[in-house]
Protein backbone atom coordinates (compact mmCIF):
# COMPACT_ATOMS: atom_id res chain seq x y z
CA UNK A 1 0.00 0.00 0.00
CA UNK A 2 1.35 3.47 -0.68
CA UNK A 3 2.05 5.90 1.68
CA UNK A 4 0.68 8.80 0.14
CA UNK A 5 -1.95 9.61 -2.81
CA UNK A 6 0.17 9.00 -6.48
CA UNK A 7 0.55 12.30 -7.91
CA UNK A 8 -1.02 10.27 -11.22
CA UNK A 9 -4.30 10.05 -9.69
CA UNK A 10 -4.98 13.76 -9.62
CA UNK A 11 -7.30 15.24 -11.85
CA UNK A 12 -8.15 19.12 -12.91
CA UNK A 13 -9.76 21.05 -15.67
CA UNK A 14 -8.46 23.09 -18.48
CA UNK A 15 -9.17 26.65 -18.91
CA UNK A 16 -11.82 25.33 -21.29
CA UNK A 17 -13.60 22.80 -19.19
CA UNK A 18 -12.10 19.24 -20.39
CA UNK A 19 -10.76 17.33 -17.08
CA UNK A 20 -7.54 15.97 -17.46
CA UNK A 21 -5.96 13.16 -16.17
CA UNK A 22 -2.40 13.17 -14.57
CA UNK A 23 -1.81 9.92 -14.92
CA UNK A 24 -1.12 11.32 -19.09
CA UNK A 25 1.57 13.02 -17.46
CA UNK A 26 3.03 9.46 -17.06
CA UNK A 27 6.87 9.29 -18.07
CA UNK A 28 7.81 12.81 -18.29
CA UNK A 29 8.30 15.84 -15.96
CA UNK A 30 6.10 18.12 -14.96
CA UNK A 31 6.44 21.90 -13.95
CA UNK A 32 3.15 22.98 -12.39
CA UNK A 33 3.35 26.99 -11.25
CA UNK A 34 0.31 28.63 -9.89
CA UNK A 35 0.18 31.86 -12.43
CA UNK A 36 -1.69 35.74 -12.34
CA UNK A 37 -2.03 37.78 -15.37
CA UNK A 38 -1.79 41.22 -13.81
CA UNK A 39 1.40 39.86 -11.14
CA UNK A 40 5.07 41.55 -11.85
CA UNK A 41 5.97 38.25 -12.17
CA UNK A 42 3.51 37.66 -15.41
CA UNK A 43 6.47 38.29 -18.08
CA UNK A 44 7.82 34.84 -17.01
CA UNK A 45 4.99 32.81 -18.45
CA UNK A 46 7.46 34.02 -21.78
CA UNK A 47 10.45 31.94 -19.68
CA UNK A 48 7.62 29.05 -19.31
CA UNK A 49 7.05 28.93 -22.99
CA UNK A 50 10.40 28.82 -23.68
CA UNK A 51 10.61 25.15 -21.07
CA UNK A 52 7.68 24.23 -23.03
CA UNK A 53 8.93 24.67 -26.51
CA UNK A 54 12.47 23.53 -25.69
CA UNK A 55 11.78 20.49 -23.50
CA UNK A 56 8.08 19.59 -24.70
CA UNK A 57 9.34 16.09 -25.47
CA UNK A 58 10.21 15.60 -21.85
CA UNK A 59 8.71 18.08 -19.77
CA UNK A 60 4.81 18.83 -19.18
CA UNK A 61 4.54 22.40 -18.38
CA UNK A 62 1.37 23.31 -16.38
CA UNK A 63 -0.18 26.91 -15.39
CA UNK A 64 -2.21 27.19 -12.75
CA UNK A 65 -4.14 30.64 -12.04
CA UNK A 66 -4.73 31.78 -8.99
CA UNK A 67 -6.02 34.81 -7.14
CA UNK A 68 -4.90 34.09 -3.65
CA UNK A 69 -2.38 37.00 -3.66
CA UNK A 70 -3.49 40.88 -4.12
CA UNK A 71 -6.02 39.74 -6.50
CA UNK A 72 -4.03 39.57 -9.07
CA UNK A 73 -5.69 37.14 -11.50
CA UNK A 74 -8.96 38.85 -11.75
CA UNK A 75 -9.21 37.20 -15.48
CA UNK A 76 -11.77 34.10 -15.74
CA UNK A 77 -11.67 31.13 -17.85
CA UNK A 78 -10.88 31.53 -21.08
CA UNK A 79 -9.98 35.16 -20.60
CA UNK A 80 -7.15 34.31 -18.98
CA UNK A 81 -5.51 31.51 -21.76
CA UNK A 82 -6.92 34.39 -23.98
CA UNK A 83 -4.80 36.93 -22.22
CA UNK A 84 -1.37 34.27 -21.96
CA UNK A 85 -1.43 33.60 -25.07
CA UNK A 86 -1.94 37.09 -27.22
CA UNK A 87 1.11 38.69 -24.72
CA UNK A 88 3.21 35.65 -24.37
CA UNK A 89 2.80 33.05 -26.66
CA UNK A 90 1.24 30.85 -24.38
CA UNK A 91 0.27 27.21 -25.72
CA UNK A 92 1.57 25.38 -22.63
CA UNK A 93 -1.58 23.55 -20.82
CA UNK A 94 -3.65 26.11 -18.49
CA UNK A 95 -5.81 24.67 -15.90
CA UNK A 96 -8.87 26.41 -14.64
CA UNK A 97 -8.47 29.27 -12.05
CA UNK A 98 -7.57 27.64 -8.47
CA UNK A 99 -6.97 28.32 -4.93
CA UNK A 100 -3.33 26.89 -3.41
CA UNK A 101 -4.91 27.85 0.36
CA UNK A 102 -7.23 27.71 3.11
CA UNK A 103 -10.24 25.35 2.86
CA UNK A 104 -10.73 25.55 -0.76
CA UNK A 105 -6.96 24.43 -1.69
CA UNK A 106 -7.23 22.60 -5.30
CA UNK A 107 -6.05 19.06 -4.50
CA UNK A 108 -3.38 19.55 -7.19
CA UNK A 109 -1.94 21.93 -4.97
CA UNK A 110 -2.75 19.79 -1.68
CA UNK A 111 -0.61 17.17 -2.77
CA UNK A 112 2.11 19.68 -3.99
CA UNK A 113 2.23 21.00 -0.81
CA UNK A 114 1.39 18.60 1.98
CA UNK A 115 4.36 16.03 2.99
CA UNK A 116 1.58 13.73 4.13
CA UNK A 117 0.30 13.74 0.61
CA UNK A 118 3.56 14.33 -1.71
CA UNK A 119 5.72 11.64 0.54
CA UNK A 120 9.19 14.39 0.02
CA UNK A 121 8.36 17.76 1.76
CA UNK A 122 5.37 20.17 3.03
CA UNK A 123 5.78 23.77 1.74
CA UNK A 124 3.70 27.43 1.29
CA UNK A 125 3.46 28.83 -1.09
CA UNK A 126 4.62 32.21 -1.25
CA UNK A 127 2.93 34.31 -4.40
CA UNK A 128 2.07 34.05 -7.44
CA UNK A 129 4.34 31.72 -10.37
CA UNK A 130 6.36 29.37 -7.53
CA UNK A 131 7.13 26.23 -9.44
CA UNK A 132 6.98 22.52 -8.55
CA UNK A 133 8.45 19.32 -10.12
CA UNK A 134 7.63 16.18 -10.49
CA UNK A 135 9.69 13.42 -12.08
CA UNK A 136 8.97 11.01 -14.55
CA UNK A 137 7.96 8.45 -11.71
CA UNK A 138 5.28 10.65 -10.57
CA UNK A 139 6.90 11.95 -7.26
CA UNK A 140 7.81 15.49 -5.72
CA UNK A 141 11.12 16.31 -6.57
CA UNK A 142 11.56 20.15 -5.65
CA UNK A 143 10.06 23.83 -5.36
CA UNK A 144 10.78 26.89 -6.67
CA UNK A 145 9.80 30.08 -5.23
CA UNK A 146 8.36 33.05 -7.34
CA UNK A 147 11.22 34.73 -8.11
CA UNK A 148 13.16 31.96 -9.52
CA UNK A 149 12.78 32.50 -13.21
CA UNK A 150 12.09 29.58 -15.22
CA UNK A 151 15.65 29.51 -17.44
CA UNK A 152 17.09 29.34 -13.57
CA UNK A 153 20.24 27.09 -13.71
CA UNK A 154 18.31 25.48 -10.35
CA UNK A 155 15.47 24.30 -12.29
CA UNK A 156 17.32 23.76 -16.12
CA UNK A 157 19.96 21.74 -14.04
CA UNK A 158 16.69 19.49 -12.67
CA UNK A 159 15.85 19.06 -16.55
CA UNK A 160 18.83 17.35 -18.00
Amino acid sequence: MSAHPDFYSLQARTLEGKTIDFSSFKGKKVLLVNTATACGLTPQLEGLQELHQQYGDQLVVVGIPTNDFAGQEPREGEDIGAFCQRNYGVDFLMLEKATTKGSDKHPVFKWLTEKQLNGKKSSRIWWNFQKYLVNEKGELVDYFLPITKPDSPKILEQLK
